[in-house]
């Protein structure tokens, strides 16, 4: 199995208040979406293996947000910071920590809900399609913007995941505490914009799918 991970460490503060450690698998790669995101235009999604980890870089110090139904994005409510990003396998895994004094109401939901039910989406901008015409839609190349805590029902992606560990404040996110068990998540609320050609060694065009989230699906 390869691993690829980057990662930033943060001052390490005993029982910090704010900082809830937590793990999550974000999406799959090389694989395709369980359903088409909003705004793919109908079209299921591939998120290249090659293209995950050129945009790892772009993932590190990025926010994760939430909406209080608990079905889409908010980039306006920012309840934690990615520091850890892996592609392990098909899985792009992540770490971090949750503004647990900030957000109460978040750290709760995570707490006293069943396992299992909370998943995570990605936020993109200028995703590269290979090919729009194509019945499922591979994307080559991405920056990542942040990340969204969504449930499960909700899901385009089926296995991804967001849990909280028991304790608080450590300064690393270490690969075991990243769950082998992948829970089931969702992909983001897409909105495409006006889009550009860059030119392909085959000759033929890959087009920019510019997207910016939707509040609810």
């Amino acid at each position: 199995m390869k691993l690829e991970a980057m990662a930033v460490t943060l001052p390490e503060v005993a029982g910090h208040p704010n900082r809830a450690p937590f793990t999550g698998v974000l999406t799959q790669v090389d694989e395709p979406s369980t359903k088409p995101p909003s705004g793919a235009r109908g079209h299921r999604v591939i998120l290249t293996r090659k293209a995950a980890l050129a945009a790892l870089p772009s993932l590190l110090g990025m926010a994760v947000d939430y909406a209080p139904s608990w079905d889409g994005h908010d980039a306006r409510r920012k309840c934690g910071i990615i520091t850890h990003a892996d592609v392990e396998g098909s899985r792009l895994l992540v770490a971090g920590y949750l503004f647990a004094k900030d957000f109460p109401e978040v750290e709760r939901q995570m707490r006293q809900g069943l396992p299992g039910v909370m998943g995570m989406s990605w936020e993109l901008a200028d995703a590269h399609v290979e090919d729009m015409r194509a019945a499922i839609w591979t994307l080559t190349r991405a920056t990542f913007t942040g990340a969204a805590i969504l449930l499960r029902e909700k899901a385009a992606y089926r296995n991804t995941s967001f849990e909280l560990a028991a304790g608080r404040c450590r300064s690393t996110i270490h690969r075991s505490a990243v769950p082998q068990q992948v829970h089931a998540g969702t992909t983001k609320h897409l909105r495409e914009r006006a889009g550009t050609a860059l030119p392909k060694n085959d000759g033929r065009k890959e087009q920019t799918w510019n997207h910016r989230q939707a509040k609810t699906w």
